[in-house]
């Protein structure tokens, strides 16, 4: 089963919102929430798109000829590429009838595990939508990501205790969905977090912890200040703020300032393996896509995710081939220019 064949079948089976694009560049989902769009007309989610597609690479085959080594050591667990399936939430409400959170993670972790990356998994005002995930993390031996929404404390700390008790690897929180309009006026609050806050917060996870939504130099170091395992140069995927810049812009500048202190992760708008291997040009250690997965799970189920994993991974090996670099750590700014 290709890719473009999972396509063909999501078209029918993706809800009213998502149309299965060929190429997802937030283009036909533009201003609706809920579904994939934004909460404002959704120029943020098109521009991180058209950003990956403003660097080129450079292409260079004088170089010994390899095999090359695509894999990623992470937190103590390898993996076979350095990207990772996105957090998706509230698949009903957002995706269509097809699956709910409980039967679309179990698909997604279980076949991103067997096909040796991970997924990060979502969360949602239904505490079911976490519970559905720790379980399905439980299942597949801890490899995968659980991502909880900016909650007040109390909250936080019991869906911390089900991804303790999942033996999840690692834990995430999207700060960046504070501007979600599901998590506005709540009782109790959900929203920003002082350095504080997330400090007490990864003090209590007890695992390595990733904080996804930092755009700036001044928001990686505070995530650092709080003790962050890593970060996500993250906006959203362009859906909570109108006219930010985009991740491919932000990220060599935050990569140089936190470098070799924390991971670096990028998401928003990357959708090949030439994408993935451009973010890690500029600085990145691993991205993360999202809703390219949630139409594989729809398209082809577990064999959907495999077709979309084994496509990414053979355009970014590909593209280490082409540019000369036969491991992940001899990608170099020097292999990309912008147009």
């Amino acid at each position: 089963m290709t890719y473009n064949e999972v396509l063909e079948v999501a078209k029918h089976c993706a809800g009213k919102y998502c149309k299965a694009c060929p190429i997802c560049n937030g283009r036909a989902c533009g201003s609706q929430i809920p579904g994939p769009g934004a909460k404002g007309s959704g120029d943020t989610a098109i521009l991180n798109y058209e950003a990956w597609q403003k660097i080129r690479l450079n292409m260079d085959t004088l170089v010994e000829k390899a095999d090359p080594d695509s894999s990623l050591t992470l937190f103590g667990r390898r993996f076979a590429y350095p990207f990772f399936a996105g957090p998706v939430g509230a698949i009903n409400l957002h995706y269509g009838e097809k699956y709910n959170d409980i039967t679309y993670n179990q698909v997604l972790v279980t076949a991103c595990a067997a096909n040796g990356i991970a997924a990060f998994t979502g969360d949602g005002t239904d505490p079911n939508v976490m519970i559905a995930a720790t379980a399905a993390i439980k299942s597949a031996g801890g490899t995968a990501i659980p991502t909880v929404k900016p909650w007040d404390s109390a909250t936080v700390s019991d869906k911390m205790a089900m991804i303790r008790d999942s033996g999840a690897f690692a834990a995430a929180m999207d700060v960046d969905a504070a501007g979600l309009p599901f998590l506005k006026g709540l009782n109790p609050p959900a929203g920003r977090k002082s350095v504080s806050e997330l400090a007490q917060i990864i003090r209590d996870a007890g695992l390595p912890f990733i904080v996804k939504g930092i755009m700036t130099v001044r928001g990686a170091e505070k995530a650092i200040e709080a003790g962050a395992s890593a970060i996500v140069v993250s906006n959203h995927g362009g859906r909570v703020l109108d006219g930010c810049a985009a991740t491919a812009s932000v990220l060599p500048e935050i990569a140089a300032a936190a470098a070799g202190r924390v991971k670096i992760f990028v998401d928003g708008g990357i959708r090949s393996g030439t994408d993935v291997f451009k973010a890690l040009a500029l600085g990145a250690d691993a991205c993360i896509i999202a809703r390219p997965f949630v139409l594989a799970v729809l398209g082809g189920d577990a064999e959907g995710v495999k077709a979309y994993i084994d496509k990414i991974g053979a355009e970014l090996k590909d593209a280490m081939f082409m540019c000369g670099a036969n491991t992940l750590d001899e990608i170099s700014p020097e292999m990309v220019v912008r147009a």
